[in-house]
């Protein structure tokens, strides 16, 4: 049987400019993770002056990729040009994460968690069909 590790998936949302939403997305490319939209997408269809929001749901590694990091698979709650805001994922790295500034409030953050888990939000892939 395999052994089962426990990993403290951070309980926390952090807020990211378009900026480091690049970055992020970019590094998740860089290191062959699944979950990831691809600078081009972001740069022409992400909102570049909102906040997006990033919620740690799951510790994940790459089966086929044992060397891989460990990684969050985050809902992130993507603001897209126009206004409206999609669902989608995406994976970062723990350390990534982790450097990412902790300036939300506890009310801000459960907004966000609420959002994410009980608003019908479209998804990117919904929303990509319908504008992209």
């Amino acid at each position: 049987m395999g052994k089962t590790m426990a990993f403290n998936i951070p309980r926390t949302v952090k807020a990211v400019d378009a900026d480091q939403l690049l970055q992020l997305d970019a590094e998740a490319v860089a290191c062959g993770l699944n979950r990831h939209h691809g600078v081009e997408w972001l740069t022409e269809y992400a909102e570049p002056t909102a906040t997006h929001y990033l919620h740690p749901i799951l510790a994940h590694r790459l089966n086929h990729r044992p060397e891989l990091s460990l990684h969050w698979r985050c809902m992130l709650l993507l603001a897209v040009r126009g206004g409206e805001q999609v669902f989608s994922l995406l994976d970062v790295l723990p350390a990534s994460f982790d450097s990412l500034a902790e300036n939300l409030s506890a009310e801000t953050k459960k907004e966000i968690i609420h959002k994410l888990n009980h608003e019908c939000l479209p998804t990117q892939a919904e929303w990509n069909d319908r504008h992209g």
